[in-house]
C-alpha cells in the first residue's frame, strides 16, 4: 500500500462520511483548533477538498493555517495533496495548466498530509 492509499484511508476513517457532505463541515476536538472541510469540486472520478484550521490574528483576522487542497479519487481509494498555504507560504504541486509537477513538492506535501491526518485522529477530530 503506498501512501496515497494510506492517506485516503486515514482521511476516510477521520471523515467517514466524506462523500455524502454536500459542501462544508466542521471537524471538533475538545482542547484543539477546528478544522474546516470544504468541498471544492466534485465530478465522478474526483473530488477535491480543502482542510484547514483557522486562528485568530492578534489584528481579529482569521488565518488559514494550515491550509491544503486535496484530490480525492473513490474508484481507486487514494487522495493526494494539491496544495499548501500556512503563514510562510504557499506552494502547489501541479503547474496551473497540469502539464508539469514538481516531485519533490508531492513528495513533502503527501508526506506532510499523511502526519496531519494521523495527528487529527490522535487527536479524536470528529464531525
Amino acid at each position: 500500500m503506498d501512501i496515497y492509499q494510506k492517506n485516503y484511508r486515514k482521511l476516510l476513517q477521520l471523515i467517514p462520511t466524506l462523500h455524502e457532505i454536500k459542501s462544508a463541515a466542521k471537524l471538533t476536538a475538545p482542547g484543539y483548533m477546528n478544522l474546516n472541510l470544504d468541498i471544492l469540486n466534485r465530478h465522478h472520478k474526483k473530488t477535491v477538498i480543502a482542510l484547514s484550521h483557522y486562528y485568530k490574528h492578534p489584528s481579529g483576522d482569521m488565518i488559514a493555517d494550515p491550509d491544503m487542497t486535496i484530490a480525492v479519487y473513490s474508484a481507486n481509494e487514494t487522495i493526494e495533496a494539491l496544495t499548501y498555504q500556512d503563514c510562510f507560504g504557499y506552494r502547489k504541486v501541479y503547474d496551473d495548466d497540469l502539464m508539469a509537477f514538481s516531485p519533490s513538492t508531492k513528495k513533502e506535501l503527501n508526506s506532510f498530509l499523511g502526519q496531519w491526518l494521523t495527528n487529527l485522529l490522535e487527536q479524536g477530530h470528529a464531525l
